[in-house]
């Protein structure tokens, strides 16, 4: 049976994840508050002021509090700021499935290792930490930059959920060991 994930740091070589606080709302809007382009496809509206981004974390940090989610924030080891947020949530230990959603970086790290390795870092824990038998993550059909990222590092289209076109991707745990040597390698090249 697979664990609940709870708070946790994961360190890396180019991101460490630390669970989200209040503290990195500043540096998180300097990396990609205002930018409508990083919030296209998620939940939340862009943030237009730094107010307005702590509404979002102090929700995000709601559902941390109620158990349903646990929330990082991406952390530069270079320079050692807030680039961006991801989180585990949605998991089901009868059937051992786990989500990653909510991730999103300021652009200048999109398709880095520091983004690279994120992934890494999430599913090792979920698969080889926690236990869990597939990651599952929903990604809005429109955003074709994160449907080629996820398919890249390994997931297949599992279906679509009923409603605002939703597409569900999945990597069963048998995946894990080729994924994690590919995304390993890819880290190592920069």
């Amino acid at each position: 049976m697979p664990l609940a994930p709870g708070p946790t740091v994961l360190e890396g070589r180019y991101v460490r994840l630390e669970p989200l606080a209040d503290s990195h709302v500043s540096a998180l809007f300097t990396a990609g508050g205002r930018d409508d382009e990083v919030w296209r496809w998620l939940s939340a509206p862009t943030p237009r002021t730094e107010a307005e981004l702590r509404e979002i974390v102090s929700r995000r940090l709601k559902d941390v509090d109620d158990g349903k989610r646990v929330a990082f924030a991406v952390i530069s080891q270079a320079g050692g700021t807030a680039i961006g947020t991801t989180n585990l949530h949605s998991w089901h230990a009868t059937d051992g499935r786990i989500e990653i959603g909510g991730t999103w970086f300021g652009r200048q790290w999109w398709r880095t290792a520091a983004n690279t390795e994120t992934k890494l870092l999430t599913m090792s824990h979920a698969f080889e930490a926690l236990g869990y038998a597939s990651i599952v993550w929903r990604i809005n059909a429109g955003n074709l930059r994160s449907r080629e990222a996820i398919t890249r590092i390994g997931a297949t289209l599992a279906g679509q959920e009923p409603g605002p076109g939703l597409l569900i991707y999945t990597m069963p745990r048998a995946e894990w060991p080729a994924v994690k040597a590919r995304l390993a390698e890819r880290i190592a090249r920069g």
